[in-house]
């Protein structure tokens, strides 16, 4: 077990000051959007100096049987901080199948890996889980579209939108919304102006109690950062979640999602694949993304840790890619550490935790990480501090 030395991404929507708190680090006014743990090709974290996958490769025995059986000799997951000041971009991920193919096809096509108009960077999946380190709120899924054509009605745009929003009423399920939600993202010309008259109608009700409130304040926090963009309409099918602290949202293959605001730990497939809708100004291919996207609407599922024992409770994600576990041990007395068998990155976010080797120790304070190899299987951990472990989850 070792130090593990992430990336910093300074994306345009990150905050300038969550994660340099949690690393020690100076604010300095740049914005601190995500913080990667893991050995993915674009931005591998570094191991003694040495990038992850370099270290993998010369030994692909730290991975595990199961997961080289089932991944080959690469680590299946991808450990990130993520902290939005706003919204980021309407979007999913691909299946394994789709990423292979929409990989193949660009390279086919010699669309260059850096290319602003790539679409997959890779072709792996991204299926990803998002625990909540502070109140965080976000996107998930579509809506009931009879529910979603109600809040539009109270905000009194019914009339000015009938022919876009009739297919909500007219039609069932997810043939209703998929067809609102591409005509949304295709509006041209004079009927783009339907989105102003949408938000000018939602800051009328933005301070209203319940779901109008909530449904016209996200237009008008939307339309605050991407003024005009076709997004908001179709961000406005989705479900909008608030979760606290431990609580988190699970984003499968082709999935519609938009975070908006907070700060929080993700685990995800070792992928950086992004198909992009809108709310965004890198690339947008709306086609690529309904051949991706499941339309079916449904209620979004806030996921809890299960506890294992005590001190370590498992987030329920039903994916080969990654495990992941919220450690607390609150005890002089340590625990397993989870995940034995694969390689782990235990990340600790509060407090002092120390893993305990058959022939060391290793302390580690609020914004450090460890790689762990699956070759070390007698790991233990101890301390009072709280800490996110991910790992392979090939069984």
């Amino acid at each position: 077990m070792q130090l593990l030395q992430g990336t910093i991404q300074h994306y345009a929507w990150g905050t300038t000051d969550a994660i340099p708190n949690l690393l020690g680090l100076p604010v300095d006014g740049s914005p601190y959007a995500e913080y990667w743990l893991g050995a993915h090709q674009q931005a591998p974290s570094l191991v003694g100096g040495v990038p992850l996958d370099s270290v993998i490769a010369s030994d692909p025995a730290l991975l595990g049987d199961r997961s080289r059986r089932e991944f080959g000799d690469v680590l299946p997951f991808l450990m990130k901080v993520l902290s939005a000041r706003h919204a980021l971009s309407i979007q999913a991920h691909p299946s394994r199948e789709q990423a292979e193919a929409g990989f193949a096809r660009e390279n086919a096509a010699g669309i260059s890996l850096d290319a602003p108009e790539r679409v997959y960077s890779d072709d792996w999946p991204k299926p990803e889980i998002l625990i909540a380190l502070d109140e965080f709120e976000t996107l998930s899924g579509f809506r009931d579209p009879m529910t979603t054509a109600a809040l539009f009605s109270a905000l009194g745009v019914s009339g000015e939108l009938g022919s876009l929003l009739a297919p909500l009423t007219e039609r069932k399920g997810a043939a209703a919304l998929a067809q609102v939600f591409l005509e949304a993202l295709s509006l041209e010309g004079d009927r783009a102006q339907l989105i102003d008259v949408v938000v000018a109608a939602a800051i009328r009700h933005a301070t209203d109690d319940g779901p109008v409130g909530e449904f016209a304040r996200t237009a008008v926090d939307l339309d605050a950062v991407f003024p005009g963009d076709r997004g908001i309409l179709a961000a406005l099918l989705m479900n909008r979640v608030r979760l606290q602290p431990g609580e988190a949202v699970y984003v499968p293959a082709g999935y519609m999602h938009a975070h908006l605001s907070g700060t929080g730990v993700e685990v995800m497939a070792n992928s950086d694949n992004v198909i992009r809708g809108g709310l965004t100004p890198k690339h947008v291919d709306v086609k690529e993304l309904v051949t991706v996207v499941g339309f079916e609407p449904a209620e979004p599922q806030v996921l809890r840790p299960v506890e294992e024992r005590a001190g370590v409770g498992r987030y329920p994600v039903p994916c080969p890619e990654f495990a992941v576990w919220r450690v607390s041990p609150a005890s002089p007395v340590p625990v397993d550490l989870p995940g034995n068998g694969s390689a782990r990155i235990l990340l600790v976010v509060s407090g002092e935790l120390t893993l305990h080797g058959p022939e060391s120790t290793l302390s580690l304070g609020q914004g450090q990480s460890a790689f762990v190899p699956a070759t070390e299987t007698a790991v233990s951990v101890s301390g009072d501090g709280l800490g996110f472990v991910s790992a392979s989850g090939a069984r």
